[in-house]
């Protein structure tokens, strides 16, 4: 059987090191999360857009850390981590949710 990867996005890996409150362990725990999602992507809460480039984007939280959101879509090979964000962020202006 293939083994699921995790592709991060470049704004994905630009939010995971721009973090001010960063430690070894909030990066651990995201990984930990991605692995998560490779076994079972479909737990996170799907979620609508009005652009049709975000289709099939889902939100997951950080274990760990609650305020902050992983928002990732399922590909052939895995997840593809399109952010990660905390929760106090304007969410619906980043991606302009539409429900």
């Amino acid at each position: 059987m293939a083994r699921s990867r995790v592709d991060k996005r470049p704004q994905a890996i630009r939010d995971l090191a721009d973090s001010d409150d960063l430690a070894f362990r909030f990066l651990e725990a995201a990984e930990a999360s991605f692995r998560v999602l490779t076994a079972t992507p479909a737990m996170g809460v799907a979620r609508k857009y009005r652009d049709p480039r975000l289709e099939g984007v889902r939100m997951w939280r950080i274990a760990g850390f609650a305020n902050y959101l992983d928002f990732y879509r399922t590909t052939g090979r895995g997840v593809e981590i399109i952010r990660v964000i905390h929760g106090s962020r304007d969410i619906e202006e980043l991606f302009g949710r539409v429900n």
